[in-house]
């Protein structure tokens, strides 16, 4: 792009004088700016790399004042737009970064984010001082977010932590980010909580000087285009650095830093998506989950050389797939050693994740658990074909997706797996993610819909047992998956269900639910069990004997199903599915709650 109307200047402005302007709204967003968007992850990625003084970007602004220009205008998300001024400049990006800042300095109101999953939530931003002063501890582990009454619960709904007071904050030693602006005043509270006890003083001092004043001495470089920018212009700048609100990804930053050296990273992804989209279920691989592969493997590598050579266990390279060791620690040469071996663990894992009766993306609990799968894939290459071997990679998933072990925190998951189950396989010790795995039977209650990984996990676990199709009697394979758009449906119909009086939370559970064609839902409609299971018969052909088969191969027990008793069959059918999670994760599903307190669970 060439204009010669277009000037722009370029200076560093305060982190702190840059948030006032926006919340002054001085600094408004032209209309057709996206909503705020980002995930708590985002948030405090953003708040780590400011408190170790890390770049964040450049922001660009557009001076307003072009009689050409007139954009419809709002103030940034979490200000009000009452009596809006004219502004003196137009954000056309780091809009996410500058709301994020404006919403969790704010000391009115909770950051209005989103978990990953894209779940609406409210939280405070606190940050650990004992841990953020601590150089051995992550500083991104070190900052937290709270819900938005800043108590935590287990899923009894008892608090189990309450930073709900600024004592109860001062007593953890928890900075809320909300006070960052007005720290002189937070400071004071919390040194008369300690009664100016001299250790606390350092340490709140240290604190200060380490930790804030890298908030209040930031300075994020500014861009800012001139007001006689022509309008047509000013759009293809933003459609140019706009990245819809996503910081860059890793691979973004790999394909530039790879290109110094002429390779083009973004054309070898491509090539390896055509060969994984053969595959459902690893259609959807994203490229950043192969790069963190690929960095298990690179890390993994030079731990294995530390630890020949004789190098202490506690001094060998770390293993990790976080952002800066993919920056910091994969060269050219290290990716090009490793892309290949872990883009067929990838294949061999779709292989493998089919014996299990995972054949769609769709019902994949969860897409971030083949990226530790595929890494270990592509170390032992071969052995995964040896059946011992295989049965341990399968209870290790069952465990991860019925545990619901793979929502968050991930990254710290994945470097562990990679390597337990690499040490179990040489008769180590157990994962800690099977040791960590477990069901509770009441959770069976509160799994109604896909967005659940261990509903997605149970419905496939009946597939995997060889539950047999309604119509045509026969074991459900990849063909016939998708030949019958096979899906998870009611048992007890919806319908009829409500007619009865039975509760949605009990008829939507996936207690209530299997794996069945397009063709078979469809004569099952909103008829009772006893009704449509003689027009199934007729149109299949079957007996009542051989229709019997085909109900238990669905852990139904045909007796309750024959005589519509929702309630024996649902009790019936719970103990039967609390039978096949044993089986798969290989370990007792306690059926109180007291013995999840002695197991240590809860």
């Amino acid at each position: 792009m060439a204009d010669s109307n277009i000037s722009f200047r370029s200076n560093d402005i305060r982190l702190t004088d840059i948030v006032k302007d926006a919340r002054d709204r001085k600094i408004q967003l032209p209309d057709f700016q996206r909503s705020f968007v980002w995930d708590d992850d985002h948030i405090k990625g953003l708040l780590t790399s400011i408190s170790l003084s890390y770049p964040v970007g450049a922001f660009m602004l557009l001076q307003s004042g072009n009689p050409d220009i007139k954009f419809k205008t709002r103030a940034l998300e979490g200000l009000t737009d009452d009596n809006l001024p004219q502004p003196e400049h137009l954000i056309l990006d780091g809009q996410q970064r500058l709301t994020a800042l404006i919403q969790v300095l704010s000391p009115d109101k909770p950051v209005d984010t989103q978990t990953a999953q894209k779940k609406p939530i409210k939280r405070w931003y606190y940050i650990n001082i004992i841990n953020s002063l601590n150089p051995e501890f992550d500083r991104e582990e070190a900052i937290i977010g709270l819900p938005e009454y800043k108590t935590l619960k287990n899923f009894r709904g008892e608090i189990l932590e309450d930073y709900s007071s600024p004592e109860k904050e001062y007593a953890a030693c928890l900075f809320p980010f909300s006070h960052l602006l007005n720290f002189s005043s937070w400071r004071r509270g919390f040194n008369e909580h300690w009664n100016h006890d001299s250790e606390k003083s350092k340490l709140i001092d240290e604190f200060e000087d380490k930790i804030i004043r890298k908030f209040t001495d930031y300075l994020i470089p500014i861009i800012t285009l001139g007001k006689m920018t022509p309008k047509e212009a000013v759009c293809q700048v933003f459609e140019k650095v706009n990245t819809g609100g996503v910081s860059l990804t890793i691979f973004e930053l790999m394909t530039a830093t790879f290109a110094a050296d002429d390779y083009r990273l973004r054309d070898d992804w491509e090539n390896k998506k055509k060969a994984f989209i053969q595959h459902d279920v690893i259609k959807k691989i994203e490229n950043t989950d192969f790069l963190q592969a690929v960095s298990l493997t690179n890390t993994g590598g030079r731990r294995r050389m530390d630890l020949q050579k004789g190098v202490p266990l506690e001094k060998a390279h770390p293993v990790g797939c976080k952002r800066n060791d993919i920056l910091k620690k994969m060269s050219l040469d290290d990716y090009k050693q490793w892309e290949g071996p872990v883009a067929a663990g990838y294949v061999k894992a779709a292989k493998l994740l089919n014996i299990q009766k995972f054949f769609s993306f769709r019902d994949l609990p969860y897409r971030t658990q083949i990226t530790p799968l595929a890494a270990v894939l592509a170390v032992i290459g071969n052995d995964a074909d040896r059946g011992a071997i295989r049965d341990k990679l399968f209870r290790w998933y069952w465990c991860g997706v019925l545990g619901e072990l793979y929502g968050s925190a991930i990254e710290s998951r994945f470097a562990r797996d990679f390597v337990e189950l690499q040490e179990w396989m040489r008769d180590g010790p157990e994962p800690s993610t099977i040791r960590d795995a477990n069901f509770v039977p009441d959770r069976l209650l509160t799994l109604r819909t896909r967005n659940s990984a261990a509903y997605k996990g149970i419905a496939t676990l009946l597939l995997r047992e060889n539950a047999l199709d309604f119509i045509s009697g026969e074991p459900i394979d990849i063909t016939s998956y998708f030949f019958e758009k096979i899906d998870i449906h009611h048992i007890f119909p919806e319908q009829w269900c409500k007619k009865q009086g039975i509760s949605s939370d009990l008829y939507n559970s996936v207690v209530n639910k299997t794996p069945l064609s397009a063709r078979t839902n469809r004569i099952i409609q909103g008829h009772a069990p006893s009704k449509y299971l003689e027009r199934i018969q007729k149109h299949a052909g079957y007996d009542e004997q051989r229709m019997d088969v085909v109900l238990r191969s669905h852990v139904i027990d045909p007796a309750l199903l024959r005589s519509d008793d929702f309630h024996g069959f649902f009790e019936a059918r719970k103990e039967a599915i609390l039978s096949r999670i044993e089986l798969a994760m290989g370990k007792p599903v306690a059926r109180d709650v007291t013995e999840y307190i002695e197991n240590g669970a809860i």
